[in-house]
């Protein structure tokens, strides 16, 4: 049969595939797999019909202008802003949590991604698994909440060019601004002082390789830079107590007018 699937041979015997065919839909679901995961690393994690919550991954290091090699475990700022987007205008997400093991990564894309997550209208929790290290650092103290777990760590350092020496002014006062804004925003985040801040990131004899301080758990808390100790459970019934907060400002400002 032309115009079918398969095609057979003059006696009749086993059917001969026909190559121009049009690919069955089970075909293209299956081929649509492949391409997420050689795009994304992961499918599409079944979510439950009537969750209004968004759970957004950031692991890895954090990819910006610049291409990462391909064995590098990566998340890319181009991907993440549209899906901040998304969740800013879908009426059926009422909450935003944020899973972060990050080594950290870009400057500038890292402080997008906090300003965006800062600035959404939705509650937002973050909660730090394994690390949540250098730009992870803002990322962490943008959400309404933050939590860490208790054998989590987050390093904080001085913002650097990797493997180069700062050998005119002007990059030195470029890294000197970016660091301000850095700084800036952590402190604005959070409740860490700017003085305690930046005494963590010049702290010596902490890191091997490195100037700066690697705080662990309840440290992080006991700083000012993460709200509380806690797991995903806490997490998202913090997240729960946000929404229904949120819903019943919403509510009593409707009855009001």
């Amino acid at each position: 049969m032309i115009g079918g699937t398969v095609l057979t041979n003059s006696n009749n015997e086993t059917p001969i595939p026909n190559e121009d065919a049009p690919p069955k839909p089970n075909d293209q679901k299956d081929m649509s797999i492949v391409e997420k995961i050689q795009q994304l690393g992961q499918t599409n994690v079944p979510a439950s019909n009537d969750s209004k919550i968004h759970c957004l991954t950031i692991i890895g290091q954090i990819e910006g202008h610049v291409a990462l090699p391909p064995q590098n475990k990566t998340t890319k700022y181009e991907h993440l802003i549209p899906q901040l987007v998304a969740i800013e205008q879908n009426p059926k997400i009422e909450g935003l949590l944020i899973v972060l093991n990050t080594v950290g990564g870009d400057v500038e894309a890292g402080l997008a991604i906090s300003e965006m997550i800062a600035t959404l209208t939705k509650p937002t929790v973050s909660i730090v698994l394994g690390g949540g290290h250098s730009i992870g650092v803002p990322i962490a103290v943008s959400t309404d909440f933050s939590y860490i777990a208790e054998t989590a760590t987050m390093t904080i350092h001085p913002i650097r060019l990797t493997g180069l020496v700062i050998g005119v002014p002007q990059t030195f006062e470029y890294l000197d601004k970016m660091q301000e804004r850095v700084t800036r925003f952590v402190t604005k985040h959070s409740n860490i002082t700017e003085e305690r801040f930046k005494e963590l990131m010049f702290t010596k004899g902490n890191l091997t390789r490195d100037i700066g301080s690697n705080v662990v758990g309840g440290d992080a808390v006991k700083y000012g830079l993460i709200d509380d100790v806690g797991g995903i459970g806490q997490a998202l019934s913090k997240l729960q107590e946000l929404i229904d907060e949120r819903k019943e400002k919403s509510n009593k400002e409707e009855n009001e007018f």
